[in-house]
């Protein structure tokens, strides 16, 4: 097929060499099976801000580094150039996060390259050599679901010891490949040390694994292991092969609305203060 202008700049790098068809049109992106030489890869356009419906939540973003003073400024007064900043910052992260957890050895797309919001990476496939279908669209036995869970577990717990939650994960962005899940889209990935929501949003990734696979596996239901995940990593001792157990105790203490109220007021003048802070250097 003719390639489309989002791709020709690749084209004209010699990045890829044709277009094979459109794989898919999210929300966020389109993703279109391409030739790069002997090997089929795939090409994600991400789509302009104006014409995307997902949300840029500020507790993704929230302690995203950017270049510099100026575009930091522009982002938080909403500028058409702190606007084309903050897409650019959205984009970056999953490029940023994909580099970061290949290298840690995590299930993830290996990225090839980044160019004029595309983002060329690994075509993942069946064992059949075709696009490898998400989650959602198999059907499993008990004991896959079993496997294919504890893998997952796995991840989530590789992924948080090289410092990053997923913050969407779900059966929607997890393929399966021929040799096991690999996990997709993460242009939300937050830092797990630097991000306040952090602990809620690697409760709910693993909380949509268990209810997930418990429609197959009831008894996965029954499991703890967001809550027993995280506090190993808080504590400094949660590593690869720390061994899980699924189980964790509650603290059945009375919760201290008034220490939870007080650092609510904290926050909301720290970034008070903050904002005064820009508007004066602006």
């Amino acid at each position: 097929m003719k390639a489309p202008p989002r791709l020709q700049a690749l084209v004209e790098e010699g990045l890829i060499d044709s277009v094979v068809r459109q794989l898919m049109s999210g929300k966020e992106a389109m993703v279109f099976v391409v030739r790069c030489g002997d090997e089929t890869r795939c090409a994600k356009i991400y789509k302009e801000a104006t014409n995307r419906s997902f949300r840029q939540a500020v507790d993704y973003t929230e302690n995203r580094k950017v270049k510099n003073s100026r575009q930091a400024r522009a982002m938080a007064k909403g500028t058409k150039f702190g606007r084309q900043a903050q897409e650019a910052a959205w984009q970056s992260a999953e490029v940023d996060a994909l580099y970061r957890l290949a290298a840690a050895g995590v299930r993830v797309p290996t990225p090839y390259n980044f160019l004029e919001g595309v983002l060329l990476m690994e075509l993942v496939v069946d064992a059949a050599g075709d696009a490898a279908p998400r989650l959602n669209d198999v059907q499993f036995t008990p004991e896959d679901a079993h496997k294919h869970h504890a893998t997952l577990i796995a991840e989530v717990v590789r992924m948080l010891c090289a410092g990053v939650i997923h913050g969407d994960l779900s059966e929607f962005n997890i393929l399966l490949a021929a040799d096991g899940p690999v996990i997709i889209d993460l242009p939300q990935a937050v830092d797990a040390a630097g991000n306040n929501h952090a602990q809620r949003m690697l409760l709910r990734d693993v909380q949509n694994l268990k209810d997930f696979f418990g429609k197959f596996a009831p008894e996965l239901l029954a499991t703890d292991y967001g809550p027993e995940v995280w506090s190993l990593y808080v504590a400094g001792v949660l590593s690869n092969d720390y061994p899980l157990t699924g189980r964790f105790a509650h603290s059945r203490a009375p919760v201290d609305m008034g220490g939870v109220l007080r650092e609510i007021d904290d926050a909301r003048a720290e970034d008070a203060a903050r904002r005064l802070r820009m508007q004066a250097a602006g």
